[in-house]
């Protein structure tokens, strides 16, 4: 068969037809543009150190929650005349008489406490349970906060959450919050507290924190998603229609049809 060398004929397509494809071309374009703005977020990730540190008298214990090689907390325990208290903090430092002292010196990092409506110190931290959200808008005290104090003398008195009447706690969290670059981050601490008739001993049993700035944890989580979150929508979605918007996507598109050709009617 001989083939015409010359010009081909330009199809003139109806007015309908025009008005469909430019309808299709608009919801590729609405499409492509949703696909877009449902890009996902960063991904949250959760840094944990295991850890099994005894915390002794006058000897701080450092957590860096980020490893950046700065300590953002510490765990300490001091007393005197007949008080012994276990405390957290940001800083350390040691009075004339050698003893080591918590502050915070106007730092950026935090604690989750609760006012004390009893003798000294001022503020007792939170005793956390496993699964507890710790997150914005909590009571985060940038002072110096106990955990637990004990006295004794011609009695013996038990203060704080911590030490529990003189029983101590198991496997209890500090909420912590701290700054990377500017940011605040969300944390916990994993602590053990024993006691004997008359003293205590605390033991730093792991620490994480959130890498997402501002986005809250949950206590004991060491890693994935936040306990009570939702599975990702997509892996129980229907397979959408395949249309000329679909193709127009692209690649997504093209997977969208051809997995639609794939399917066995009845199975």
């Amino acid at each position: 068969m001989k083939r015409s060398s010359g010009p081909r004929k330009t199809a003139n397509l109806s007015a309908s037809i025009n008005h469909q494809l430019n309808e299709y071309a608009l919801a590729a374009s609405a499409a492509g543009v949703a696909l877009l703005a449902l890009a996902p977020p960063a991904e949250a990730k959760i840094i944990y150190t295991p850890a099994h540190v005894t915390v002794v008298f006058g000897q701080p214990v450092p957590m860096d929650l980020n490893h950046d090689g700065i300590v953002d907390f510490y765990l300490n325990i001091a007393g005197g005349s007949g008080w012994a208290w276990l405390s957290a903090c940001q800083y350390w430092s040691r009075d004339g008489y050698g003893s080591v002292l918590c502050s915070f010196m106007r730092g950026t990092n935090a604690i989750w406490a609760l006012e004390s409506r009893g003798r000294r110190p001022a503020r007792y931290a939170r005793a956390l349970r496993y699964g507890q959200k710790i997150q914005p808008g909590e009571k985060f005290a940038q002072k110096i906060v106990t955990l637990g104090s004990l006295y004794v003398g011609n009695s013996t008195g038990w203060y704080g959450l911590w030490f529990n009447g003189g029983r101590g706690v198991k496997n209890r969290y500090l909420g912590l919050m701290f700054k990377i670059k500017g940011r605040h981050h969300f944390g916990w601490a994993r602590v053990t507290v024993t006691t004997t008739s008359n003293d205590f001993t605390a033991t730093l049993t792991g620490y994480a924190y959130e890498t997402v700035p501002g986005k809250g944890i949950v206590a004991g989580q060491t890693q994935g998603a936040d306990d009570g979150e939702q599975p990702d929508a997509a892996l129980s979605a229907p397979t959408p229609e395949p249309t000329l918007g679909a193709l127009a996507m692209g690649a997504p598109g093209l997977s969208i049809w051809r997995r639609k050709e794939l399917e066995v009617p009845g199975k």
